[in-house]
């Protein structure tokens, strides 16, 4: 009681504060606020978050995010920060209470191999008393080092395979096993690589299959594989040993002493402007144990955040998002009958994975998974390169079997989320099914512009440049009549100039480079929003959160904005702009705001602002 009179006397003051500010945006105050503890606790954090001195219709992105900019500049070591850094940051302190438990007592071997792993990792005293024996003696064993002293001349390919294989390097290419493109039952290997001797290779890679030349092969990119195979044919072998090995230093330096995570930490600045760490030496370690054991890690995680009823909610919320998806395929008007009708048939057949896969808690399928990787608690470097061999016998094991509806590509404590074409599947860890994305007891304007937004992301990128191309059973075949196609490509062109446009630092964003993430962000959007009306429809309007002084109409825009409230070095964001497939999140939040009608209307943006240009690219 004593909290609860805290929060409401702190609610009244804020909305004293704010209540001016807010007038031209909120003009019925007769409504009565939501009075709950976590309506309360969320209404802080978006006032604190917001930047109430810019005009929303101008850069929205500001008026959201510039209170959060201003209360976390980047630390040491950091080049970046966002939301999603920040719930990481909660999911890692979670673990790091669980694997350093004293009473830790599991009867599953795979979360016993966790705790044991993460423990070698911390254990720098050991590893400094190895310094750098562990990687010289690898060094040796593979050949030598044309830079450190003498290695051998005239095998490439031995050396092309032990860094490929056992330990997983892959300098010049990189060989998979994943599910065919056309044949979405069975497993494939898929090729990014020039000309060798492939069948030596790959039953070095794939050890212990048994591997002849009728083996099929999807081959990726071949136009670049024939240019990187003539470069390996003309360069010095001396220069190809060079770059194989320091592939194989690198994948072994982050499990070496100070004087390499030194080094690391002068690349480091050198890419991305960063200064020296200050990262803690568990959080390092908690990263590399969900790399390693992610899995078993997910377990502890899920059986001890993870609420059940989540799970039941979130799969209504997309069900939610899905229908206002199809339903809005009826007001396409470039779409034909006919593909229409498939399209709507394959977002219904779209496979839904929440919080994590079932098997991992089952202690004997969860041991299974990790069945011969073996954990030592006091060789950190050791375990790395027994994950590396275990992992390539892995790969191996999956050609000759069907692919498995409950593989996972994210570990449970991920705070991210993805589509698979190849299963037309969407999946959402445990990780990002919590505040500030979703909450059970948040206003669903929050959940809807949160989680609700990256549903819809997730659904709309089996509609994007590339998800489109398969159907609805994940097999790559065409399945559009040609007019839509065409009708599609010409809308995407208007989304690819839009986003040309704007700048980070004076330098343009790539529009084609980024541009089947902003279909998705902008339809991701849209279903969203269209879903949290048909909620309102069904259910009436919610009570507004106290003191922040927004209609839920409002709030769905802002609780979109602030999950993108982010900071970065210039140094981060030149080479995001350079690589990333995804704008920057500014840009993911005023592109797609700026395109739909429905927000300049609840922030009633005269046409001819930066908001409401009045010109808008759709796509779904």
């Amino acid at each position: 009681m004593v909290l609860a009179g805290v929060l409401l006397s702190s609610a009244l003051a804020l909305f004293g504060c704010t209540f001016t500010l807010g007038m031209r945006y909120n003009k019925d105050q007769a409504q009565s606020p939501c009075l709950t503890k976590a309506c309360f606790t969320v209404a802080s954090k978006i006032v604190e978050g917001l930047d109430r001195s810019a005009d929303p219709c101008q850069d929205f992105y500001q008026y959201a995010c510039g209170g959060w900019v201003r209360k976390n500049p980047l630390s040491d070591g950091r080049s970046g920060w966002s939301t999603f850094n920040s719930v990481w940051d909660q999911n890692q302190a979670v673990l790091k209470h669980l694997l350093e438990n004293v009473t830790f007592n599991s009867r599953s071997a795979a979360e016993r191999k966790t705790q044991f792993y993460y423990l070698s990792c911390l254990n720098e005293q050991h590893i400094e008393e190895l310094g750098a024996t562990p990687l010289i003696d690898l060094i040796t064993k593979t050949g030598g080092w044309s830079i450190t002293g003498p290695w051998e001349k005239d095998n490439f390919m031995e050396v092309l395979k032990t860094v490929s294989g056992p330990y997983r390097a892959q300098p010049f290419f990189t060989v998979r096993v994943r599910v065919d493109p056309k044949n979405s039952n069975s497993n494939v290997i898929q090729l990014l690589a020039p000309a060798v001797d492939w069948l030596d290779y790959l039953s070095l890679v794939l050890f212990p299959l048994d591997l002849n030349d009728t083996e099929p092969v999807v081959l990726y990119a071949k136009e670049f594989l024939q240019q990187v195979s003539d470069l390996i044919n003309k360069t010095d072998r001396s220069l190809l040993n060079n770059y194989m090995i320091w592939n194989l230093v690198q994948k072994g330096a982050s499990s070496l002493d100070q004087r390499f995570e030194n080094a690391q930490d002068k690349l480091l600045e050198s890419l991305y402007g960063t200064k020296k760490s200050r990262t803690p030496r568990w959080q390092t370690c908690i990263g590399n144990t969900d790399d390693t054991l992610g899995f078993a890690l997910g377990a502890l995680f899920v059986k001890a955040t993870f609420d059940k009823h989540s799970k039941k909610i979130v799969e209504g919320m997309i069900n939610e998002i899905r229908t206002a998806f199809k339903d809005a395929l009826d007001h396409i008007k470039w779409m034909d009958k006919q593909t229409r009708t498939a399209a709507k048939d394959k977002a219904d057949t779209i496979y839904n994975m929440i919080g994590f896969p079932d098997f991992i808690l089952d202690p004997k399928e969860l041991d299974d998974v990790y069945d011969g990787y073996d954990v030592s608690e006091d060789n950190f470097f050791q375990n790395t390169l027994n994950f590396y061999n275990f992992s390539a016998r892995v790969m191996a094991d999956h050609l000759r079997k069907p692919p498995s509806s409950d593989q996972w590509s994210m570990t449970p404590p991920t705070v991210n989320a993805y589509y698979m074409p190849n299963k037309n599947g969407i999946v959402f860890p445990a990780g990002i099914l919590q505040a500030p994305f979703y909450a059970q007891h948040h206003p669903k304007a929050l959940n809807f512009g949160g989680i609700g937004v990256v549903m819809g992301h997730e659904l709309t990128h089996a509609f994007g440049v590339q998800g489109r191309e398969y159907d609805r059973d994940g097999n790559l075949r065409p399945w559009w009549q040609n007019s839509s196609v065409d009708a599609f490509k010409n809308r995407t062109e208007c989304m690819v100039e839009q986003y040309n446009g704007f700048t980070i630092n004076g330098t343009h964003i790539n529009g084609k480079q980024t541009l089947e993430e902003n279909i998705a962000d902008n339809g991701g959007l849209k279903a969203a929003y269209n879903a949290y009306q048909s909620w309102v429809q069904e259910n009436g309007e919610e009570k507004r959160l106290p003191a922040v002084n927004l209609t839920n109409d409002q709030l769905f825009f802002v609780g979109f904005a602030q999950v993108w409230c982010s900071v970065r070095t210039p140094e981060r964001a030149h080479q995001g702009l350079m690589t990333d497939r995804h704008s920057p999140p500014k840009y993911r939040v005023i592109g797609t705001l700026s395109n739909l009608p429905a927000f300049a209307e609840h922030f009633q943006c005269p046409t001819g602002s930066p908001m409401n240009p009045g010109h808008r690219c759709t796509v779904w």
